[in-house]
């Protein structure tokens, strides 16, 4: 089994990467979304949250409000580190799990937002990073998230440097070109994973 993570500032296209990724035959395991689960309703994670937050961060219908959340820990770093210690070790666990249940010849795409700012490189066996310029990210997040631009810089300036994810990469998708071009770079990466995971086993 080959370990992939695969990370790109917001605004960068990571999502359509890993989609194509998965077209091509990866198994994805995507933080983000395993985030969602494990404050899902009457999950323990939601339940830790509420006890660090109060229940001003629960919606009408007791679900999490992740806007209202959001909007408390990403102006304040403490606030934000303890959410992190409350799902990180939740999301880990269940990451685990997903690929203890993969093939072993299976090339594993761990789909990891913060990887360069929790400097996590160093559990997979290749980095892939999207990568995009900043003016591209921005024109994304408000063209296509609609975003304001304040919003959008914040976010961006929330994560980590490009030069920072740059240097954690062992392969960079560049994602500031036409749709054809990043299918066909994709392919090329995908052929070198599988190759990679062939040689591993």
């Amino acid at each position: 089994m080959l370990k992939v993570g695969l990370t790109g500032g917001i605004g960068a296209g990571k999502s359509e990467v890993s989609r194509l990724l998965v077209e091509q035959g990866a198994v994805l395991i995507d933080a983000d979304r395993i985030a969602r689960e494990v404050v899902a309703p009457g999950t323990p994670g939601l339940a830790a949250v509420v006890e660090a937050f109060g229940t001003e961060v629960l919606g009408v219908d007791g679900s999490l409000d992740r806007p209202k959340l959001g909007s408390i820990v990403f102006a304040d770093p403490e606030r934000l580190a303890v959410l992190n210690a409350i799902v990180h070790p939740l999301v880990g666990a269940r990451s685990r799990e997903l690929e203890g249940a993969a093939a072993e010849d299976a090339v594993v795409i761990h789909d990891v937002p913060l990887l360069a700012e929790n400097s996590l490189a160093p559990l997979y066996d290749v980095v892939v990073v999207v990568d995009a310029s900043p003016e591209t990210q921005l024109d994304r997040l408000v063209r296509l998230r609609g975003m304001t631009e304040e919003d959008a810089h914040a976010r961006m300036a929330a994560q980590a440097t490009r030069e920072k994810r740059l240097e954690i990469a062992d392969i960079v998708i560049d994602n500031d070109v036409p749709l054809e071009e990043l299918q066909a770079r994709v392919r090329e990466v995908w052929a070198d994973l599988v190759r990679r995971a062939h040689a591993s086993r």
